[in-house]
């Protein structure tokens, strides 16, 4: 008899299942079954933001080097279960298993990239400025907060790696629904995560469907910025409007090809710019 895998959600280090005790199915790109997937509810939203924010402190105080060495271990554990994803990328996208295996791969490697900007992006969203008087003024960038991630739909996994690792990278932690028809990938990378140094609450996942969920991401008073990445043109025009009750920062999607070279984009929008001033000679 097959022992068929039960998908959890991932929140705060651990794998609860959806508040709700609500499941949806998960099918291939032929209509086949593949798994029940969580449906989570709004108390499962706030739940992964008190998560977030309980583990914001210590994340965004940890040293950039420490940061890099943990995305760093993130792709080593992730490259050992290569033939996994492999697996869940093309029965969910509806790859061959070569363009799926690529597509892994080039996660494992954004994984790696973006740990090398961890002790880097200070060097070039932060500047020493020239002042008219007998001062140092420094301009040093800091992480936002707790950022909530719609991922990106059609990219399930090398899209939702390009979404989570610029954030987590630069300090901030991460609540991220995953895409709603392809979320397997999303879940097992919880997994990884949890075997891989990454603080418990550092990222959160959760799945289910982007009508239910990303309002209440959207609107909650302690999310600091949102990303936008996987919502459609409609949905984005109202999840603005919902973020705006607290000045969140926002990322409005825009057409994205994942498999392009990553840029710095990403690691700048989720920085906020701290300005100090020293006088000379103190």
């Amino acid at each position: 008899m097959n022992v068929y895998k039960t998908y959890k959600l991932f929140v705060g280090g651990k794998f609860p299942r959806s508040e709700s005790g609500r499941v949806y199915e998960v099918t291939d790109s032929k209509g086949n079954w593949l798994a029940n997937a969580p449906l989570s509810s709004r108390k499962d939203a706030r739940d992964a933001v008190v998560a977030a924010r309980k583990a914001f402190g210590g994340w965004s105080g940890t040293t950039a080097y420490n940061r890099g060495q943990i995305l760093y271990r993130v792709a080593e554990m992730l490259e050992g279960r290569r033939d996994q994803f492999t697996a869940e990328v093309a029965a969910g996208e509806g790859l061959s298993k070569s363009k799926a295996a690529a597509q892994v791969d080039a996660a494992v490697d954004r994984w790696v990239w973006y740990a090398g900007w961890s002790d880097k992006v200070a060097q070039i969203a932060g500047s020493a400025n020239p002042v008219a008087g007998p001062y140092f003024n420094l301009s040093v960038p800091e992480p936002t907060g707790v950022v909530a991630v719609l991922a990106p739909q059609e990219s399930s996994f090398l899209g939702l790696v390009s979404v989570i690792a610029p954030v987590i990278v630069t300090g901030n932690t991460v609540v991220v629904l995953t895409s709603e028809k392809s979320p397997l990938p999303a879940l097992s990378l919880g997994e990884v995560l949890a075997t891989s140094d990454v603080p418990g609450g550092v990222v959160n996942i959760l799945s289910g469907k982007v009508s239910e969920v990303a309002p209440h991401l959207a609107a909650h008073m302690d999310v600091n910025a949102i990303d936008l990445a996987g919502a459609d043109a409609e949905e984005s025009a109202r999840l603005q409007v919902a973020a705006a009750d607290n000045l969140k920062r926002v990322l409005r999607p825009s057409a994205t090809d994942w498999t392009a070279e990553p840029g710095t984009d990403r690691l700048l929008a989720f920085l906020e710019t701290k300005t100090v001033w020293h006088p000379i000679g103190v």
